[in-house]
This record gives C-alpha cells, structure tokens and sequence, in this order.
C-alpha cells in the first residue's frame, strides 16, 4: 500500500535535526546546485539569489566546481542586499583523492585522510567567506559540509568523518554524505558521534529510486537530496502523472516532476537550471503546486500515490 502524503508537507524548508550546541539549521527545498557552472559560477549563483534561491550546493572540487567563485557570488548578493548570511544555507563537500583532478586538488595527496579533510575545509572557509577581507575566513561558518562520496574502506570513511566532527557545531553546523548505498550509511550512522544530516543522491531508476535508503532516511531524520532529477529520469518527466500535475497547475513538466519528488517526504531537491527565467518559475511553481495539494488534497494524494508507483515508494522497504 502507498504510504500516505498529507497536503501538509514541507514544501519551502526543513528544520533538520538538531545538533547539540548548534544553532537549528533550516534547509529549503529546492537548492541551487553549481557543478559545471565554469566561469559563469558566480553570475549564476548571484542570478539564483536574486531569484528567491536560499541555499547554494557546491564542493572543493576543482574539476567540476568553481567554490571560488560561489563564494564571490555570495558576497555580491551580500552586497547589494539581496540577502544576508544567516539567510543562507551555505553547503559544501570534501572530495577525496579519487574524485579530484591530479593536477587541482585543495589539498596534498600524499597527506593523511585528516590532513586532506583539513586542508579542504581551510579552502572551502576562505571560498565561502561572507566578507570580502580575508581574514574574515578566520570567523566563516558552513551550514553543511558533505562527503561527496564514501572513500576506499569504512576506515578511511571513518577517518574523514572524525575530522568532519572536530569542527561541529560552531564552524559548520551539520553533516551528510553523498553518493551512498544503504548498507555503507546503516553503517556509519551506527559508528559516529555525529550523525549525518542529509544524503545527497543521483535519483535515477538505476538505483530503483533508493527506496529502501530514503525509507531508513525518514526513519532516522535524515533529509534526502536529489540530484540529476531532471536529466537521469526522461521517462518519469514523460509520464502521464507529471504531464497530468502540469495540466492543472499550468506549471511546467519539470517543475511538476519536482514537485512530485518532494511530495515523497523529507526530500530536497538540487536544481541547477542556468536561466533567470527558469529560476524563478520554478520557485513560483513550488507555490503553485502547494496551493493546488491544499485546494485538492485527494486528487493531490492520488497523484502522489501514482507517482510512488512509478519509482517503487507503493511498496514500503527497510
């Protein structure tokens, strides 16, 4: 049987679990991913700012992320009073070796897993610094520093997650991993001080949708963030329940197939469109679709539960 979806959802934010000693961290739906955003990083991620976007997703990662210039887009957005820093929810990743270019790395190689962590941190704290003096990154705080992906042995993960804990809750508030399976993170939340937050995930049929995951997910409270939602799932944006929510919104298809994703609980989703246009109807869809789950709520749930047929949530996994 399809697990119920109330017209009550979380569709702006999320409160995520508290971490003790840390103010309470508030994550908002939709994200604003930069990978691949190259030179034009920080026009679009001042663009998406402007727009309504809240939270920036991006990474010490070189090769496919400019964290450099997401921090300038920031500050200008800082500075032109779009936001303020407290507004934000600013999160980044630590990416080991194997994920790195060999010749643009944040860090030494040839240091230790906790050396790599720290080096890393240190870069992603004077990217993302708020002020435009450098010695402010002396003071920076990061809402979220993810793993970007579980490293060769649970060791080495273990390893790099004690190093993550050193800095919470005063310079970054929370924690999660990315590019899991269920069994890697039943393994580590049963093993740290510090629980993950957030799992961030390619949400694609490959992985059957990661049902079983984001049933221990929203067991534990952890909020699931999807990414490629868009381009990974031609098939469920053709599909006749997403076609039939756009319908009767008037949003767009993508927007519907967001909409729906979220409607599956304590999910995020990582949207990274490159157009001003985009992003703002996709934050004004958002609104749209709520209205329409709280207008008609029974036709909004059997959408839901159609959509969970699709991507395997009718049958409840652990």
């Amino acid at each position: 049987m399809a697990r119920s979806v109330t017209s009550k959802m979380s569709w702006e934010k999320y409160v995520l679990r508290p971490v003790q000693g840390a103010p309470p961290v508030v994550l908002p739906t939709f994200i604003y991913g930069t990978a691949w955003k190259k030179d034009h990083t920080a026009e679009l991620v001042h663009q998406a700012l402007q727009s309504g976007f809240r939270a920036v997703d991006t990474a010490a990662q070189p090769k496919h992320y400019r964290e450099d210039l997401v921090g300038e887009g920031i500050r200008r957005a800082i500075r032109d009073g779009t936001v303020r820093r407290e507004d934000l929810h600013i999160q980044t990743k630590f990416t080991s070796v194997h994920g790195q270019s060999p010749d643009n790395m944040p860090y030494d190689p040839n240091d230790s897993v906790t050396q790599q962590v720290h080096a890393s941190v240190r870069s992603s704290f004077r990217h993302l610094r708020p002020s435009e003096e450098a010695e402010s990154a002396d003071e920076t705080y990061i809402d979220m520093l993810i793993l970007h992906s579980p490293l060769s042995t649970m060791e080495q993960t273990l390893e790099a997650w004690s190093a993550f804990e050193t800095y919470v809750p005063h310079r970054i508030r929370n924690l999660g991993i990315s590019n899991c399976t269920l069994p890697v993170l039943r393994e580590l939340s049963s093993l740290v001080s510090v629980q993950p937050a957030v799992v961030q995930n390619r949400f694609y049929g490959g992985t059957q949708f990661d049902v079983p995951l984001r049933s221990f997910c929203r067991a534990h409270q952890i909020i699931y963030q999807s990414f490629w939602t868009l381009s990974a799932n031609p098939e469920l944006l053709r599909s006749e329940v997403v076609q039939l929510l756009a319908s009767r919104t008037g949003i767009g298809p993508a927007a519907a197939l967001y909409s729906l994703v979220l409607g599956l609980g304590k999910t995020t989703v990582l949207n990274g469109t490159t157009k001003r246009a985009h992003m703002e109807a996709d934050l004004a869809a958002l609104r749209t679709a709520e209205a329409f789950a709280e207008e008609h709520p029974e036709v909004w749930q059997r959408m839901v539960e159609d959509f969970q047929g699709l991507t395997g949530d009718h049958v409840e996994m652990e």
